[in-house]
């Protein structure tokens, strides 16, 4: 065989193997609901799941007694770095790994700094919020990575809590490209919710993000997916993690394909207490895909959690802040807040996303064209 069809060989192989590493989790349909109107009778009937409901119950836990559940919040605690992933075998007592993981959760999220379960603190817990860890490696920069400025209150009083990841990555470009998983097989009004998103962050900065069908050309790569889908971040259901994402250069940004997305319409008028605004959690997930942490100002597109039945997409100065020390200010950006994104004209669309029962869809017809001209 020559050297040009052994390259030309290795190349078709190649791309198989990407297109089965892409397909290694399962694909899902998203539940997406553009307004009231549409949002099936069943599922308001079944609209209190929440995974981490169970910690309502211990609330008022002290330090040094056994309660049934401690060792679940634990977990909690370490999956977002509060816990070091050194220590395991979690049991039901509350120890002093514990109350230091509580304290400064309480100090990330202004809340009173007790070490205790205190109502304030499990309610604040039981929050829906973004599956990034705020303490990376034992690092971070929220409230609890700073040393400035504490009371006799033991409350926080600070400025500026941008942050970014490890070593402060970034795009080394400034035209930027994005990607859906065509199994989600997303509509154009769903599509549109994240063209806005992206532009929320290109009114501030010197970067431009347009959408791509191809997954070569793509620098970001979006997908639903539900559960353990291979990135070692299960999603956990309704509630809980809403989505994660993951800093420049690697572009992917995963959200929960089990969430019940708002589209479009008033959010917080909407009749299921689980729905959450997809537009919201995109600005947030995307500041992650350009560089930043989590902060602590509650009014910042970076705050971790958000609430069902909440929309927030306007960059608050903290926000504003950060990502211009990372890429600049764009040039016609006004210098004071954010401007408001006009929200564009969509077709009508059915607002859901359609379940893919097989992986060997368009990717199954791709393989077996190149295992046909492989065997020419």
């Amino acid at each position: 065989m020559t050297k040009p069809r052994q390259h030309h060989h290795r190349f078709i192989i190649g791309t198989i193997l990407l297109l089965l590493s892409l397909d290694s989790a399962p694909s899902i349909s998203a539940h997406f609901f553009p307004n009231i109107t549409s949002i099936p009778e069943d599922l308001l009937k079944n609209t209190t799941a929440n995974p981490w409901g169970f910690f309502q119950q211990l609330a008022g836990c002290h330090a040094g007694k056994k309660y049934d559940g401690l060792a679940k919040l634990k977990h909690y605690f370490q999956y977002f770095g509060y816990i070091p992933n050194s220590l395991s075998n979690f049991t039901d007592v509350f120890d002093d790994n514990l109350e230091s993981a509580l304290q400064t959760y309480q100090q990330n999220f202004n809340l009173n700094i007790t070490g205790q379960l205190d109502d304030q603190t499990v309610n604040h817990i039981l929050r829906p919020r973004c599956g990034n860890p705020d303490i990376i490696n034992g690092s971070t920069s929220m409230n609890s990575g700073k040393t400035n400025n504490t009371s006799s209150s033991h409350h926080i009083h600070t400025v500026s809590h941008y942050s970014f990841f490890t070593g402060r990555p970034r795009w080394r470009k400034q035209a930027l490209t994005y990607w859906f998983l065509p199994e989600n097989q997303l509509t154009d009004e769903v599509k549109t919710v994240f063209s806005r998103a992206f532009d929320r962050w290109s009114t501030v900065i010197p970067l431009t993000f347009t959408q791509t069908d191809s997954i070569y050309e793509a620098d970001i790569r979006i997908s639903f997916f539900a559960g353990d889908h291979g990135d070692g971040e299960p999603f956990d259901g309704v509630l809980g993690t809403l989505a994660h994402a993951f800093s420049p250069p690697n572009g992917r940004l995963h959200l929960d394909g089990d969430e019940n997305w708002f589209v479009t319409g008033d959010v917080r008028t909407s009749a299921v207490t689980s729905a959450v605004d997809l537009e919201s959690v995109a600005v947030h997930e995307i500041g992650h895909l350009l560089g930043l942490g989590h902060s602590s100002v509650e009014e910042s597109i970076m705050y971790p959690s958000i609430s069902s039945r909440t929309k927030k997409v306007e960059l608050a100065s903290d926000d504003v802040e950060g990502i211009q020390t990372l890429y600049g200010s764009n040039p016609n950006f006004n210098g004071t807040s954010a401007p408001p994104v006009q929200e564009r004209e969509t077709g009508s669309g059915s607002g859901g996303a359609h379940c893919v029962h097989s992986r060997w869809g368009l990717t199954g017809l791709i393989m077996a064209s190149c295992l046909a001209f492989l065997l020419l």
